[in-house]
């Protein structure tokens, strides 16, 4: 469409467009770019960044974000129950038959109408209210013949499908499905972010080992300078050089390998990332949060676990598994009781020759009313009797499972705790051992040049300061990885990355609180 064709509302709504993707595109210049473009970029991102991205683009996530969407949906099913019905229907009907006595043929049209309201209330009662009309048309009578009539209908449960509690029962249940599924959502948020921040860590990691190792092959390689050297000056034989040639081919297959890892935890990271744009896997990940130990403070390992019983996803669902399962004895409990309603019906009627004259008459003496009891019940009910029994078992056997889950809960918060205070010293451990390799090796080549040490005893020198560096930078990685699951284990992570999200308090178990 040509811009000199649109009406001046429509020039401003598209230019009012394309200033606010202008200002999108500067904001998230990640998402301006073509695909092509974005495909060759590198990703720059701290620990935050990653989780939230995550939080944005991660597939799984998008799938699980619509699971509240979908049990949302029975709510609006089980409210349908009281919505208002209405009811319609016409009929016209035409009929010959001859008298009884043989001496004339009889011609007759009837036409029929009715319409209803009909309501179901939470408190047992139904209500309906309908207008009826006839209208008779027979050669056997000079005139037409119409009837109208308006009335009411009401009937009350009074034993089986009595009172709020039973009516409300399953719009219950099915708001606390809802509720599940927030707390749902809310675990697998917090696996999502256990795992970015554990594939940040293991990617970090992954770099770090390959400079280290870089860094192991360069020293092979000066000492395999110094032996040739040594060896030109007739101070070492030649078969010295063998060990320190086996050094440097061993260093560089620990490279490759370590380049093999780093691109695994490369693509692993972007995974749980999904960054916009074609071919993500084929993405660079600039990492830029350096570890940082010193704000980090446990509470006492109790409160861990108080805070834990408190915000489990999983143990939330549980507690609403078991409010469920009291729902369903409310409902089952009543289907024990044998049914029995009241029920009245007040008509008023008009007669007349026409459907507007029967209206017209119907405000005068004419009336009906009708009422009575109804009453049923099964000789032995077994199938509510065997529904009820089921749903007792079913609370006994929930009751039993939060039991277990929430010991369960205790034992991973409590093992995680030790993990972390173990994974804390060890920092320290690593770093001193650490030290001690770099001195043992100093110690071992200054040997060697002066003619009291091998070439063996050197390359296993060099052997254990790669391993101590390797360790040091894992306890390092691994206390951090240890504090994510320790916050995922207490159901905190969410809280402590500063992301807010539903499911946060654990659910009111006070059934009154559900209407």
């Amino acid at each position: 469409m040509a811009m000199s064709v649109l009406k001046p509302y429509q020039k401003a709504l598209l230019i009012f467009l394309a200033i606010v993707w202008a200002g999108f595109a500067v904001a998230n210049p990640l998402r301006a770019e073509g695909d092509g473009k974005a495909a060759g970029q590198a990703i720059q991102v701290t620990v935050k960044d990653a989780i939230l991205m995550a939080l944005e683009n991660n597939q799984s996530l998008r799938v699980e974000r619509l699971k509240p969407l979908i049990r949302s949906t029975f709510e609006d099913q089980e409210q349908a129950l009281f919505d208002p019905l209405l009811n319609a229907q016409v009929s016209a009907a035409k009929e010959r038959f001859e008298q009884a006595t043989g001496s004339s043929r009889v011609d007759q049209a009837t036409l029929t109408g009715n319409i209803a309201i009909e309501k179901f209330f939470p408190t047992g009662t139904t209500v309906t209210a309908a207008v009826d009309f006839d209208r008779l048309d027979s050669s056997l009578y000079d005139d037409q013949f119409t009837q109208a009539r308006l009335g009411l209908s009401v009937t009350q449960a009074l034993l089986r499908g009595a009172g709020i509690g039973v009516n409300l029962a399953s719009l219950r249940q099915a708001r606390l499905e809802t509720d599940a599924s927030q707390y749902e959502l809310r675990g697998f948020s917090e696996n999502l972010l256990d795992r970015v921040e554990l594939a940040y860590w293991d990617f970090a990691l992954a770099q770090r080992q390959i400079k280290i190792v870089e860094e192991s092959l360069q020293l092979a390689e000066q000492h395999q300078k110094e032996t040739r050297d040594m060896i030109d000056v007739g101070r070492m034989a030649e078969s010295e050089l063998v060990a320190a040639q086996a050094e440097i081919a061993s260093r560089r297959q620990e490279l490759i390998d370590a380049r093999s890892n780093m691109d695994v935890k490369r693509l692993q990271l972007l995974h749980l990332l999904n960054p916009p744009g074609a071919n993500p896997f084929k993405r660079e990940v600039i990492l830029l949060s350096q570890p940082d130990l010193t704000n980090v403070r446990l509470d006492p390992e109790d409160d861990h676990v108080a805070l834990a019983l408190r915000m489990r996803p999983d143990l939330n669902q549980a507690r609403l598994g078991i409010q469920r399962n009291e729902l369903e004895l409310v409902k089952t409990k009543n289907g024990l009781l044998p049914r029995m309603d009241f029920f009245i019906t007040l008509g008023k009627s008009g007669y007349a020759k026409s459907f507007g004259g029967s209206v017209s008459d119907i405000p005068g003496e004419s009336y009906d009313v009708l009422t009575g009891v109804r009453f049923e019940y099964p000789f032995e009910n077994r199938k509510a009797v065997t529904q009820h029994r089921r749903a007792l078992l079913n609370r006994e056997q929930a009751e039993k499972a939060l039991g277990n889950l929430s010991q369960l809960v205790e034992l991973d918060v409590r093992t995680a705790y030790i993990e972390v205070d173990r994974a804390r010293q060890q920092i320290s451990a690593s770093a001193e051992t650490r030290k001690l390799e770099e001195e043992k090796l100093r110690i071992e080549t200054e040997k060697f040049r002066v003619g009291r040490s091998t070439n063996f005893l050197v390359a296993q020198a060099q052997r254990d300061l790669l391993l101590s560096q390797v360790v040091e930078v894992r306890t390092v990685a691994s206390y951090l990885k240890s504090l994510t699951e320790l916050f995922r284990l207490e159901g905190s992570l969410l809280e402590r990355r500063g992301i807010s999200a539903p499911g946060r308090h654990p659910p009111d178990l006070a059934l009154e609180k559900l209407n």
